[in-house]
């Protein structure tokens, strides 16, 4: 299950994103707690919005952050990215801590930080490659999950006691010190021990080539598809249950972080079964996302705080089986030289959704009842899923890559056909470098 930390530039570069991972996600409920309760008067579209300056560079700024990923040296792109989060979540924490915050400031602040995450979330999706061996990537990509949620399952506990003993302004200060522990760890990394990063040919450079890219490969196309109308409309849980612990069950700052905590427990679990599979399925993305859907909406209908917060664990569960089978599916599906703008989009997609649907769940939230924002994302998630079955079952495109990423090797690049000129040209230069690369989706043909 933990090959990858077999390798030390991983097991460095895992340590220090646990500690950063559980910064960020003490800040993300110490964020909405201030909006909620500090700054306004429970206005859940308030929260919606600060959410959604957050995400929206990520989806406004993809093709070119994916490009500046693939082009310049990702270790570097990751030091700067970790310096800029510091200092805004330092700032943050200063206004807070002297008084001097107001409502437009954490607007502010929230786009500055999504302009940052723009860039470092394709990076650090695609750096994950040169840390492991292409045969290790399933599992690395499923060890980051735990990661991450191993940080979501401290952070939001940590964040509600600080909250109820000293209030937001600290949590933000030690998240901005958080990051550091990245910084040290990219900086006490063997350089020799990476693998090549794979820069993009001359004319293939382009952010449209990323775009070229995705559409002659529908596998990607289907499950970008997917991942973006969940995020959509399923996975605004640092909205949903911020509304459902202050106005449904009028709960304070400690009972809010621990349902997060809760729900990280679920997603731990399905990070952890991620990181034990060799390769992704289609419809394993397909079947999780459905699992979402019905879980959320079964714990809309909790009559109790309680019962609530134990329906998060398997909401948790599938959501992280979900997006960590679609993650590795799209990173094992493209070319190193192509990742970068690859995985860009992904992200965009996948974040993206949020500035869509973040204020229009907020509004839900205060005018019909902060329960029916989970049911109509549960709702929406299971649409989702129906169509990406449907679109898999009838599309011959899906099902004949399908069936050329089962017949083939881990570690293989075959042509595909249906490719723009310009994508073929991204391939042809790829498949004369590179060492490993590409595993599509799934063994449904077996």
């Amino acid at each position: 299950m933990f090959r990858a930390l077999s390798i030390r530039n991983y097991r460095l570069w895992a340590s220090g994103a646990i500690v950063s991972n559980t910064g960020t996600w003490m800040q993300r409920v110490a964020q909405d707690w201030l909006v909620l309760t500090q700054l306004t008067s429970n206005s859940g579209v308030a929260v919606g919005i600060t959410t959604a300056l957050q995400f929206a560079p990520v989806l406004l700024l993809a093709p070119w952050a994916g490009a500046v990923t693939d082009r310049f040296d990702r270790r570097k792109v990751l030091i700067t990215t970790q310096i800029l989060s510091a200092v805004l979540g330092l700032t943050l924490g200063l206004l807070i801590v002297t008084g001097l915050v107001q409502l437009w400031m954490v607007y502010v602040l929230a786009a500055g930080l999504g302009i940052v995450a723009a860039v470092d979330g394709p990076a650090r999706q695609a750096f994950v490659s040169e840390l492991v061996p292409v045969e290790y990537l399933p599992n690395a990509v499923g060890l980051n999950s735990a990661s991450f949620n191993a940080g979501r399952l401290l952070g939001p506990g940590l964040a509600g006691l600080l909250i109820a003993w000293i209030g937001t302004g600290p949590v933000f200060l030690i998240n901005g010190l958080s990051f550091i522990a990245v910084v040290f760890s990219l900086t006490r990394m063997n350089r020799d021990e990476l693998s090549a990063q794979q820069r993009p040919a001359r004319g293939n450079r382009s952010a449209r080539a990323g775009l070229a890219y995705v559409r002659s490969h529908p596998e990607i196309a289907l499950v970008m598809t997917v991942v973006g109308a969940v995020a959509m409309v399923g996975l605004n849980s640092q909205i949903t249950i911020a509304l459902m612990a202050r106005l449904t069950f009028d709960k304070g700052a400690g009972e809010f972080g621990l349902l997060g905590s809760v729900m990280a427990i679920g997603s731990l679990g399905g990070a952890l079964l991620a990181a034990r599979r060799e390769r992704p399925t289609l419809k394993l993305v397909l079947g999780a996302a459905a699992a979402f859907g019905i879980t959320s909406i079964l714990s809309a209908v909790m009559p109790t705080y309680e019962t609530f917060a134990l329906m998060l664990i398997p909401v948790g569960l599938a959501a992280l089986t979900m997006l960590t089978a679609a993650n590795a599916t799209v990173q094992l599906a493209t070319d190193p030289s192509m990742r970068g703008r690859v995985m860009a989009l992904y992200m965009a997609i996948l974040m993206g959704g949020t500035p869509v649907g973040s204020p229009i769940i907020g509004w839900i939230g205060e005018e019909f009842g902060a329960r029916y924002t989970i049911l109509i994302g549960g709702v929406g998630t299971l649409i989702a899923a129906a169509v990406g079955m449907i679109w898999m079952s009838r599309s011959v495109a899906v099902r004949e890559a399908v069936q050329r990423a089962a017949e083939r090797p881990l570690g293989t690049v075959t042509a595909t056909a249906g490719r723009t000129p310009e994508a073929s040209a991204v391939a042809r230069t790829s498949a004369t470098r590179q060492s490993a690369v590409k595993e599509t989706i799934e063994n449904s043909a077996a």
